[in-house]
């Protein structure tokens, strides 16, 4: 059976570029020890999360950015894993940039990049919560390590079912999803924390809806929502690393096809478009839908 190690990363995410970067080489370096094949870190993990760690873009130091960057290139290239960080990436003009994940392969060159497609908000004239600071993505990212296709996701992402189906199609066994549900992104009290039950349940429905293993992570700067998970085809949740703590979670992300799988036997026809297992009958007795 094949197999991938994953090393799923959390650390308290700052408008700190500097002291985003230490986290992130540390981590790095952690997980190649630990014999990771491919590292993940969260939503904006390096820059910083606008409109949460920052107010605006004119907050955001691109060169700083840029030569963290670098390092995070040369962290991949030194311990030859395949790194995922999260990121802002720049546009022109007065085009808002994207909130990213950079895709780094064991050379330390940028393969492809992630683009969150499902920004927070409403557009129009005034938009509001991600669509004010950052333009959406257009594209699934796929990419294959050691045999096994991996795919890419951003936190609100996670509301559109058809992404995953997407990603099904194309053969991903492996999906890495960057979250930042943290430092109270969405409401102001503290006591009320949907993001506990929705995000998790959410994540091993998706898992095991389309049979793929997940990597969720999260920042833990504090309130942190959740703390980092993964999840496997059948739509167990494997292990979880500590609220508010950083750490690294390594999982070993095996293609078992003894896995349950529900909707197996049914999945490729439903995405084709028919919704029902077996085959129909035609009796009048089911076609009126008002007798006894």
């Amino acid at each position: 059976m094949k197999s991938l190690r994953v090393a799923t990363c959390q650390f308290p995410v700052e408008a700190d570029i500097a002291g985003n970067l230490r986290y992130t080489l540390r981590h790095i370096r952690q997980a190649a020890e630990q014999g990771a094949r491919v590292v993940h870190f969260s939503e904006c993990s390096l820059s910083g999360y606008a409109g949460v760690e920052f107010p605006d873009m004119s907050h955001l130091d691109w060169d700083s950015l840029v030569a963290a960057t670098g390092q995070v290139q040369q962290a991949a290239r030194e311990t030859r894993t395949w790194v995922v960080v999260g990121s802002t990436h720049r546009l022109t003009g007065r085009h808002k940039p994207h909130n990213c994940l950079y895709l780094i392969d064991p050379d330390g060159d940028i393969v492809d990049r992630y683009d969150k497609r499902f920004c927070t908000g409403t557009g129009g004239r005034r938009p509001t919560m991600d669509l004010s600071h950052y333009s959406p993505g257009n594209h699934p990212v796929t990419f294959t390590v050691d045999g096994i296709t991996l795919g890419l996701l951003i936190c609100y992402d996670y509301r559109f079912p058809e992404l995953y189906r997407e990603y099904y199609t194309q053969g991903v066994k492996i999906l890495l999803q960057s979250f930042h549900n943290a430092r109270a992104t969405v409401v102001d009290d503290q006591d009320y924390n949907i993001w506990r039950t929705i995000v998790p349940s959410t994540m091993s429905c998706r898992a095991a809806e389309n049979h793929m293993w997940i990597s969720a992570n999260n920042s833990t700067a504090r309130p942190s929502r959740w703390a980092s998970f993964t999840v496997r085809p059948d739509g167990q949740i494997m292990d979880r690393l500590t609220l508010h703590r950083p750490g690294v979670l390594i999982t070993d992300m095996t293609l078992d096809p003894n896995l349950f799988d529900a909707p197996g036997p049914w999945r490729d026809r439903v995405i084709e478009g028919t919704l029902h297992s077996g085959s129909p009958v035609s009796d009048p007795r089911s076609s009126d839908v008002t007798c006894l």
